[in-house]
């Protein structure tokens, strides 16, 4: 693709978050704009998939035109338009594939399905354009928990995933337990702050063992019995359950540092936001001497911009889709990219 200045439309409507951005190949990121559903969804306890979908159909298209106008462009102006075509949920995939796939083809101008994780693992370039693979990637969110080996944009394997709970869910779970309402992986941090580290100590789970795969599960259990045994301890147990998470991605990111040869992390998805994981893996990389880069916090949750960054990656080396059929992968691995 060899325009001058190519602009990419990206659509995110995996799960209870609908974004839409553009990305100018002269001028970067020039829009985005994020609507998140956690209120609907938080007298449900949880994210309601049917729900979630419909409500996807009611913000892409204000979205879309609401980016447009902060830009004064129209679509006429669009080169092309990416989606996440997953993984994610079915429906809510459903509903930005079917508007982007319908933009694309009005315009007659190429469409792209983008791997959900992969636009989190590319999230940091929105801040460093100098950042470049090889690199090893932390990706930590309510849905998934890995460590990817990026030897170069599209060419990653990975090392390490979580088996059962990711992070991300483990401290929604828990929260949950604890009665700190939706979104709890944010209440619990919060809660955490007041707690008394020396407290309590839980484990770290599969830290003691050859492998790079994680399982939050059995913590999540742990935290559940220690909290009816100690229900008045609350921030306590709130830290010694983000303690051991931290400490248990800080192990096998620096396992994952050695065996890579890597000197460079980035760290994205959600829970890369904690305040706590990101002062430890900070610590480790001093003490490693391996560089550390982050998304900016709005960009660690679900968002349009990391969707129409890799999508544009992408359609500037040629790739689309082959045709406007309207496709969804739910289950979809960075591997098979």
């Amino acid at each position: 693709m060899k325009k001058s200045n190519f602009i990419t439309l990206g659509v995110e409507s995996s799960c209870d978050e609908t974004g839409i951005a553009l990305y100018s190949s002269n001028q970067g990121l020039i829009a985005n704009s994020l609507f998140s559903q956690s209120d609907i969804h938080a007298k449900y306890g949880g994210v309601v998939p049917e729900i979630a979908s419909r409500d996807h159909i009611q913000r892409v298209i204000p979205l879309i035109n609401e980016v447009l106008t902060s830009t004064k462009l129209s679509l006429l102006d669009i080169n092309g338009v990416c989606y996440t075509a997953g993984p994610g949920l079915a429906g809510a995939l459903l509903v930005g594939a079917s508007i982007a796939k319908s933009i694309a083809w009005s315009l007659n101008i190429p469409a792209l399905a983008v791997n959900h994780m992969e636009g989190h693992l590319l999230s940091p370039l929105l801040e460093q354009n100098k950042l470049k693979p090889p690199f090893l990637a932390l990706l930590v969110s309510g849905g998934h928990t890995m460590l990817v080996d990026v030897k170069d944009i599209g060419d990653y394997k990975i090392l390490g995933e979580s088996l059962d709970d990711a992070a991300g869910e483990a401290f929604d779970k828990t929260a949950k337990i604890m009665g700190l309402g939706y979104p709890g992986g944010v209440a619990l941090a919060k809660l955490a702050k007041s707690g008394n580290e020396k407290m309590f100590e839980f484990p770290k789970p599969m830290t003691n063992r050859p492998g790079l795969d994680f399982s939050f599960s059995g913590l999540k259990t742990f935290a559940r019995n220690t909290f009816i045994k100690y229900p008045k301890q609350k921030a306590d147990i709130a830290k010694a359950f983000e303690v051991a998470i931290t400490k248990t991605l800080m192990i096998k990111c620096k396992k994952a540092l050695e065996q890579t040869k890597h000197n460079t992390l980035i760290v994205a998805g959600g829970v890369g936001a904690n305040v706590s994981l990101r002062s430890e893996l900070n610590n480790m990389g001093e003490k490693l001497k391996v560089k550390l880069f982050y998304p900016r916090l709005e960009f660690c949750t679900d968002n349009g911009a990391m969707i129409a960054l890799a999508g544009h990656l992408r359609l500037l080396k040629g790739q689309k889709d082959e045709s406007y059929e309207i496709n969804i992968r739910p289950r979809w691995s960075l591997e098979e990219l």
